[in-house]
């Protein structure tokens, strides 16, 4: 008797089961898929090339002036020539107002180093000594922002970019006009003005990473004048070549800034305020359609 009951039971809780998977599930509806994270767009890395012209490279930190008041902070400053001496302090600190203020206190006879029977009259030493000395004699690559100085490699004519080792060789290389500075030896090789092959370095600002270009181009075509010195006669010839390989390099710029810089002589630093005042309003010119692509790219 007890063993019919166990049956019974066992017999019932089986049937009970039973009807519990007979039982209708709830529809799971649709599949739907987990929702991924969408990661935001990277900042677009800005890069500032400034471009070559003497005294008339003062127009720089007018631009700059601008692009800070506007909140705009390049990641990446290139510089040839004159626009390497004013990058180069940008790139290691200085705001705007920093290099306006040493802009007015300096003495153009400090860079003014002769030389005798070499390949230039002045040697430079002196604008390399004075980089030196602003940046702290920091390395290149020890700069707060990316930096490079565009030179030209003298045997083969090519385009070299610095952008490690001592800053003021760099700038002085970039910055040696022949005929006026003494070729720059560096690692056993001559290098002069980085204006003969890229007068505003947009190429070299690409190779760095940016991926918008702002580009001061400071250059000046010829008076058309008759020139009477050798000196005015390199700097017209200078200033053609500028304008000529310019226009080329200028063509993947995506902002190209002119300042007005007509009746400025490229070696007249009394003209230094004027020159700041003008590139100060081509900066600020130029700032919607900067902001125009900085939102293009976010």
């Amino acid at each position: 008797m007890k063993r019919f009951s166990w049956w019974c039971c066992a017999w019932f809780l089986v049937c009970l089961a039973a009807c519990a998977d007979m039982e209708r599930k709830p529809d799971p509806g649709p599949a739907k898929p987990t929702p991924t994270a969408v990661s935001p767009k990277a900042k677009p890395k800005i890069a500032l090339a400034l471009g070559g012209g003497a005294a008339r490279g003062f127009a720089h930190i007018g631009v700059i002036k601008a692009l800070e008041t506007n909140g705009i902070v390049p990641d990446i400053v290139v510089g040839t020539s004159a626009g390497s001496v004013v990058g180069a302090l940008y790139a290691t600190g200085y705001d705007a107002f920093a290099l306006q203020k040493l802009a007015f206190q300096l003495e153009e006879s400090s860079f003014k180093d002769w030389a005798l029977f070499d390949r230039g009259f002045l040697k430079g030493e002196a604008l390399e000594k004075f980089v030196n000395q602003q940046v702290s004699n920091k390395p290149l690559e020890g700069l707060k922002r990316k930096f490079a100085a565009v030179a030209t490699e003298l045997a083969s004519g090519t385009m070299a970019v610095f952008t490690v080792g001592n800053v003021g060789q760099a700038v002085r290389a970039s910055s040696s006009v022949p005929g006026v500075f003494s070729p720059v030896v560096i690692r056993d090789k001559e290098y002069v003005d980085g204006g003969l092959v890229s007068p505003i370095p947009v190429r070299a600002a690409r190779q760095l990473g940016a991926d918008i270009v702002i580009a001061v181009d400071i250059s000046a075509r010829p008076s058309g004048k008759h020139n009477q010195g050798s000196v005015d006669i390199l700097l017209d010839t200078i200033a053609i070549m500028g304008t000529t390989i310019g226009a080329y390099e200028l063509r993947d710029a995506d902002i190209v800034i002119r300042p007005e810089i007509g009746g400025l002589a490229a070696g007249n630093f009394q003209q230094r305020h004027d020159a700041i005042l003008r590139g100060e309003q081509a900066g600020f010119a130029a700032i919607p359609r900067i902001r125009e692509k900085l939102a293009a790219r976010q």
